[in-house]
């Protein structure tokens, strides 16, 4: 599951767009807001190594918010 949340901060703190994203990744403005509203599906490998990238999450980073599980 997605931390939403991280990703859309860590976008934030890159002064970055989720459109810039989008571009970024390969796909379409529309697919990626629909995938951080939980509506899209979730993210393919490749398409987290490239917002990974663009975004210089580091290993941590990139679990934490890829990766993430909520455990009650």
């Amino acid at each position: 599951m997605v931390n939403v949340d991280k990703l859309r901060g860590k976008i934030v703190e890159c002064r970055m767009t989720v459109d810039d994203v989008a571009k970024i990744v390969g796909i379409n403005a529309a697919t990626l807001y629909r995938r951080l509203s939980g509506g899209g599906g979730a993210f393919t490998i490749d398409e987290a190594d490239k917002i990974a990238s663009a975004l210089s999450l580091t290993p941590d980073e990139l679990n934490k918010i890829f990766f993430a599980q909520y455990v009650a």
